[in-house]
């Protein structure tokens, strides 16, 4: 027994030096100058760059450790890579923050959140036990919770911080019901279990549907579909910029990651002969994707509509990561390898134009002291790289050639088209039609309305290469897309299968 467990820790390491680093960015309060961000920030750097040395030792792993309750393999592995770059970049973006130097942030306990909340995505991202689900859902939740609050000076920051803790809280117990319902059924936690146990038969179907639902809306909370999102704008708005950024990406993909593996591994019928290759069966009766179906259609047109009305551009940043949620939700919709792949080159994409985006936001905040759509006015002539770095951002959001965000949308609707869901492509063209519109609202404002002020506004070095590293992928990745394409489909390759 002690020798699996150590076997199973020699598994973890990326997640064991994690953790040694969220201690010893902690400790750094002590050593150093308690308002000093630099010392914290550089020890979560270091731990992010070794964390990710071991991550990338993982390479072609595939195993299962801890008795069933953690999976170190491909699909993991990927959006680990996603989770180490984000909070890499969020880590050199919040070094930029005024908006934290204003609140006299505890940068120690900053940056050490920052770290917990990886961990926890981390291990959501390789759950196959119920509980170890619940377990990393929470670890990631009670991190956000606190980081949305962090500038408590901020009477909207103390605003977002408990209503997130309300809906969150709210949630998970909706969620913890569920898997107690599925444990009562069928007396596993484990999902490979769980499904052998659907297999065998003898489950009712009623109560199966409730189960689902319930964890749906976990899961749902997670990743911001409606109509489980009513914290998200409160909290994009409220909390610090940095924070904000980081939850939009990391969060959200650690809720897919979760969602993912679920159903593909407990509710799929891997006894079934599919009919094309690469294609899932589900068990007879549990037409689960109908509901998926649905919260796609709803997430995309809800977020896309409301984004219309928004004034606030973190506000209108939170709506449209609601309706990219309804995008990505469509490619789980084809119960195919086509189509999680497709999911997985879209989170890349994501990645850089989300983060893209919010970073000249937190720039434009930083100079200008403003998120009011209406003061971007003239942006284009005062500081002609940040509004050109913004107008990449905003075109990929929306998916408009030559950016990579265009490539995820595109092998999007094609799994659906492959897999006759000719109508949910549809719809989905449509929103990105709508997106179009208050995407361009902010371009309008930059190029084509004269300046408040005239004055030139020019950035540093080191803000510009920061920003150039956003940039050029978006673009460089529409023309050369092949390696990434290549990843997502090798990490879904296989997923699921014991």
């Amino acid at each position: 027994m002690a020798q699996t467990i150590y076997q199973s820790f020699s598994y973890i390491l990326p997640e064991t030096i994690l953790a040694i680093f969220f201690v010893l960015t902690l400790l750094t309060a002590i050593v150093g100058k308690r308002r000093s961000k630099y010392l914290p920030a550089y020890m979560a750097l270091l731990g992010f760059v070794i964390a990710g040395i071991f991550v990338f030792n993982q390479i072609g792993t595939d195993e299962l450790v801890f008795s069933g309750m953690y999976a170190v393999d491909p699909f993991s592995w990927f959006f680990k890579i996603i989770f180490l770059v984000a909070g890499i970049l969020i880590i050199l973006f919040s070094l930029q923050s005024r908006e934290l130097e204003a609140a006299s942030t505890k940068y120690a306990e900053y940056f050490s959140l920052i770290i917990s909340l990886t961990i926890g995505a981390f291990f959501m991202a390789g759950s196959t036990n119920l509980l170890m689900m619940y377990l990393s859902l929470e670890l990631v939740s009670i991190s956000s919770y606190i980081l949305s609050g962090f500038t408590k000076e901020s009477a909207r920051a103390d605003e977002a911080s408990l209503k997130y803790v309300i809906y969150g809280a709210f949630s998970s117990g909706l969620m913890l019901y569920g898997i107690s319902l599925l444990y009562g059924m069928t007396g596993e936690t484990n999902l490979y279990a769980f499904n052998q146990a659907i297999a065998m038969g003898g489950i009712q179907k009623i109560t199966l549907l409730i189960a689902i639902v319930l964890i749906l809306v976990g899961l749902g909370y997670k990743i911001s579909a409606v109509p489980f999102h009513f914290w998200t704008p409160d909290v994009y708005e409220g909390a610090p910029i940095t924070v904000t950024a980081f939850l939009s990406v990391t969060s959200k993909a650690a809720g897919f990651a979760m969602l993912i593996r679920f159903f593909k591994i407990g509710f799929i019928d891997v006894a079934a002969q599919p009919v094309v290759a690469g294609m899932w069966e589900i068990f007879r009766g549990f037409r689960w994707t109908d509901i998926i179906a649905a919260l796609s259609v709803l997430t995309m047109t809800v977020g896309n509509l409301v984004a219309l009305w928004q004034s606030n551009i973190k506000r209108l940043l939170a709506y449209s990561s609601i309706a990219h949620a309804g995008y990505i939700l469509m490619g789980f919709v084809t119960l195919s390898d086509q189509g999680i792949s497709a999911m997985l080159m879209y989170f890349v994409a994501y990645l850089l134009m989300n983060l893209g985006a919010f970073y000249v936001v937190m720039l434009v905040a930083n100079k200008y002291h403003t998120e009011n759509i209406d003061d971007y006015k003239g942006l284009g002539y005062r500081s002609p790289y940040v509004a050109f770095a913004l107008t990449v951002f905003l075109f990929s959001l929306t998916g408009i050639p030559p950016t990579f965000g265009f490539i995820g949308k595109f092998y999007l609707f094609a799994a659906l088209i492959h897999t006759n869901y000719i109508w949910l492509a549809i719809v989905g063209v449509l929103n990105s039609v709508v997106s179009l519109y208050y995407y361009l609202k902010v371009v309008k404002n930059m190029y084509l309305q004269q300046p408040v002020e005239t004055s030139r506004v020019s950035f540093d070095f080191g803000t510009n290469l920061l920003m150039t590293l956003l940039v050029v992928p978006n673009i460089l990745l529409m023309l050369y897309f092949s390696p990434v394409l290549a990843w997502a489909q090798n990490s879904v390759t296989m997923f699921g299968i014991r």
